[in-house]
């Protein structure tokens, strides 16, 4: 490449960069207000249309991200695979699982998500209410906050423990007043050839799952939801940084959803306090987690061809 045809490319990246970065900032100190204005006034009196006009700001939100990923991204092929079995609407309330590479994945969820599925919440960290604006957001909107423990303080005060499990299920609970889709990324990290590497991940595509986050949730929300969707993203050209995602160097992504079946024996089992059906639970997440393997292979394999 000439130096005249770098200093375009170079130029063209910076002012989509620049254009990304504005468009993205007005839209959340547009929408962001709002939500926090009206979130507050859910301490005075609980309001079913405070709810849903708050989620429709987040829709409007990431519907302007949207179009965005369209207007600038013009080149992206999305390559989105759903089980027949599998009827989503926007009324439905669901749990779903993800393999976990990239803060992309969000954005991709919210492409996905916002014309198929009711808007995504995942279990959030309590420390994230303090964060100026995203915290509260995350609150309003309904996300999951949990006051985890470390087992060292759980050993010196175990009431700690039950406290945690009511937390979640208070959390889970409260998201029961309307459709949900509840995410939980399984491996609980990024994935990284480094992590892999260290963990000796049994798994030649994936992290080892750790299965207690979605076995609370089946425990609580289990009999209520109607499906359990495994979504699986692939990334052809390797998992891309956020940057590289809106600048314009990924080319392809690829999408699979299917519906895994809850057997009967899941629903009211304990998973903390019954080791037997720990174990047996753990087996089922494996095998789950052994299809995901095989499929990330065969998607992978078309892209390579």
């Amino acid at each position: 490449m000439s130096t005249a045809n770098k200093k375009a490319s170079l130029l063209q990246k910076v002012s989509k960069g620049l254009t990304v970065g504005s468009v993205i900032t007005g839209s959340t100190f547009f929408h962001g207000p709002p939500v926090l204005a009206l979130g507050f006034t859910k301490f005075f009196k609980k309001s079913k249309k405070v709810d849903e006009t708050n989620i429709q700001l987040a829709n409007s939100w990431i519907g302007i991200n949207n179009q965005l990923i369209e207007k600038v991204l013009p080149n992206l092929k999305w390559d989105i695979s759903i089980d027949e079995q599998l009827d989503l609407n926007l009324q439905g309330r669901y749990l779903m699982m993800c393999n976990h590479q990239s803060w992309v994945d969000t954005t991709v969820n919210q492409y996905f998500g916002l014309t198929r599925m009711p808007l995504t919440r995942f279990f959030t960290k309590w420390e994230l209410i303090f964060i100026p604006f995203v915290g509260q957001a995350f609150k309003i909107l309904g996300f999951p906050m949990m006051k985890r423990h470390t087992k060292e303080q759980i050993a010196k005060n175990p009431e700690l423990k039950s406290r945690d499990m009511l937390e979640a299920r208070k959390s889970c609970e409260q998201l029961l007043s309307q459709p949900f889709t509840l995410l939980n990324y399984l491996e609980g990290t990024r994935f990284t050839p480094e992590k892999h590497a260290q963990q000796q991940s049994p798994y030649k595509n994936l992290l080892k799952p750790k299965a207690g986050g979605l076995a609370l949730a089946l425990n609580i929300l289990g009999d209520k939801i109607d499906a359990l969707v495994d979504m699986t993203i692939v990334y052809p050209e390797g998992a891309p940084d956020y940057g590289d995602f809106w600048l314009g160097d990924v080319s392809q992504i690829a999408v699979d959803l299917r519906k895994i079946d809850i057997p009967d024996w899941v629903l009211g089992g304990e998973y903390e306090d019954d080791p037997i059906y720990r174990e047996r639970f753990q087996k089922w997440v494996d095998q789950i987690w052994t299809e995901k393997d095989q499929l990330i292979t065969q998607m992978k394999s078309k892209y390579n061809q």
